[in-house]
């Protein structure tokens, strides 16, 4: 194959990058459901609906610039838009442990989530900039990687700063790791190969020839509408709209939900609450392997996982709340699931579409992921407060995979054929 000639550098010099920087934007969104477990409710006299409100609202601020800051990245630079978004959501990260006025910290969570929006797509970019189609589901998932891993680390070490510092030391001191990583981003990243001097001359042809060639199947698209417009784009922001009710609502609800069932202290619901996160790593780098490859299955490895997680949250719900290990374990599947498929998922896009127009539809595709992620989060969170326990939100989660699940099954990918007939031809079917 032809990217088996290309350098093997840019592996060991850009995904450690890119992986830590969506760890930090991960760390900074993610945290809250810790310190809504440890206090922050009660401190700041919430009702239900209003902490529910406020984990939610990070989404909603997601929502708006996904799309922006794709085309600022494809036109301009990538580089630069993260470079800028790490040091300012680090500083509005921090502030949720300093403001005490609950709507001030509504507008900065808000504020949160419109900056940490451009990093998704700019980093999907960056991304199609250095690696081949055939590469794609692995460093898609290296990426995507850094959500799981995370919460995995964060869900311990945050537990800990909370006994020590409080909640509120927790925000502050987690919020400048961003801040500090943008000086080192802005050192080693460089936007293409041809900027790149770690690359001699012929490296930087090889990349770039490569990825032009993948080009020549595909007749350009003319703008964004006609993108945005095709079958796939739709159903595939369908889908992702219900998949992210299930993934953020199990995310920054899980704490809670365990500390509930087990009443155990904030530490132990810290390391309990990692382990699904556990499982989601290891499942997230063998699907991507695997899909890469047999590009062509990608859809059937993001069916399949999330239709088992539709299964472990109903199963989930069945228990009860009076099985708390049986229903832990099956939480923990639920988990796995939901995030094993984010590689081949975000593969299947510049598989389709030409890449003038790809990036921004994958932003547009992950613009209906935010608002999954606010229904999700804010649901997610009312329901549990509303019924006392998680089973009706286990039902909600479930019902929200199997409609991804059905979404996921009408796209139609081809093994062949040209990501211009193909994106006209959905078109049509649509039509």
């Amino acid at each position: 194959m032809e990217h088996q000639s290309l350098p093997s550098s840019r592996w060991s010099r850009l995904i450690p990058v890119i992986f830590i920087t969506y760890s930090l934007a991960y760390l900074d969104r993610s945290n809250y459901g810790l310190g809504a477990a440890a206090g922050l409710k009660q401190a700041l006299h919430m009702s239900a609906a209003s902490s529910s409100l406020l984990a939610s609202l990070f989404f909603l601020g997601y929502f708006f610039f996904q799309v922006p800051g794709a085309h600022y990245a494809k036109k301009h630079s990538a580089k630069k838009l993260v470079f800028w978004a790490l040091i300012l959501w680090g500083i509005f990260a921090s502030l949720q442990g300093v403001i005490t006025n609950l709507p001030l910290l509504y507008v900065d969570r808000f504020l949160l989530g419109v900056v940490e929006s451009v990093v998704m797509p700019a980093m999907l970019i960056f991304i199609s900039h250095w690696f081949t189609n055939g590469e794609r589901s692995r460093a898609n998932t290296f990426l995507i990687l850094g959500n799981p891993i995370t919460v995995l680390w964060m869900s311990v070490i945050s537990g800990y700063l909370i006994q020590w510092f409080h909640w509120q030391g927790m925000f502050i001191i987690e919020g400048v790791p961003s801040i500090i990583w943008a000086v080192i981003w802005w050192a080693v990243v460089k936007d293409k190969p041809e900027q790149a001097r770690w690359l001699n001359q012929a490296e930087q042809q090889a990349i770039i020839t490569t990825l032009a060639a993948e080009q020549e199947g595909m007749a350009q698209v003319k703008n964004y509408r006609e993108a945005f417009c095709s079958r796939p784009v739709i159903l595939l922001s369908l889908q992702y709209f219900f998949w992210s009710i299930g993934v953020y609502g199990f995310v920054l609800w899980l704490p809670s939900m365990i500390k509930a069932a087990s009443h155990v202290g904030i530490v132990s619901t810290g390391w309990l609450s990692s382990v699904p996160y556990l499982l989601a790593a290891i499942l997230m780098l063998m699907t991507s392997f695997l899909s890469d490859r047999r590009p062509h299955t990608r859809k059937a490895y993001v069916w399949i996982s999330l239709l088992i997680g539709a299964v472990a949250f109903y199963l989930s719900y069945l228990l009860g709340s009076g099985h708390f290990a049986m229903s832990f374990i099956l939480l923990v599947i639920a988990g796995g699931a939901m995030y094993a498929p984010y590689g081949p998922f975000f593969a299947i896009v510049p598989s389709i579409l030409p890449s003038n127009v790809a990036g921004v539809a994958m932003a547009l595709i992950n613009c209906m992921g935010a608002l999954g992620s606010f229904v999700g989060s804010y649901f997610v969170g009312y329901l549990n407060n509303v019924t006392g326990g998680p089973n009706a939100s286990y039902i909600f989660m479930a019902l929200s995979l199997v409609l991804a699940v059905l979404l996921t099954m009408a796209v139609r990918v081809r093994k062949s054929g040209s990501g211009l007939n193909q994106v006209m031809s959905e078109r049509q079917m649509f039509r």
